[in-house]
């Protein structure tokens, strides 16, 4: 794990991304991962999509979109999507992943993460309170808005 380290997502990378596996239940909660790489298209200024490697392996991806004149406040400062491999999690992947979030949050000068998720009993609630998100809200679909401040 000594060999963690984050890439800008890249041609060479984007295949494993989208090869990676989930635990069985966890695919009701995330949207195929291609549906989040096309925001680099779509807002390039403000996306902001990694990879996790471990050695050479792709082990994990994040995105996050930081855009401090969206009117909606939980979506300033926001970690869209966080998907490791599912023989990868448990292992720090993870963490590794949000502590990228939020040191590029701060170098950008802004003082929180949210993160928006539905609840269930597979779903990502657990990871994120441990990772330090605490609920602050919902969004008008009813799913949870959790925030860490930095």
């Amino acid at each position: 794990m000594s060999d963690l380290r984050l890439e800008e997502l890249s041609a060479a990378t984007i295949v494993a991304v989208n090869s990676m596996s989930l635990k069985p239940g966890q695919e009701q909660f995330i949207a195929p991962v291609s549906y989040g790489t096309a925001a680099t298209v779509v807002n390039p200024r403000t996306s902001w999509q990694r990879v996790v490697l471990d050695g050479d392996e792709v082990v994990g991806f994040v995105s996050a979109n930081f855009d401090p004149d969206e009117p909606q406040e939980y979506f300033q400062s926001v970690l869209w999507r966080i998907n490791v491999d599912a023989d990868d999690q448990g292992r720090g992947v993870g963490r590794f992943a949000v502590e990228g979030v939020k040191s590029e949050a701060r170098a950008r000068g802004i003082s929180h993460v949210d993160v928006i998720y539905e609840e269930g009993e597979e779903g990502p609630q657990a990871f994120f309170e441990h990772v330090g998100f605490v609920a602050v809200g919902e969004t008008e679909f009813g799913e949870t808005v959790a925030r860490v401040t930095l």
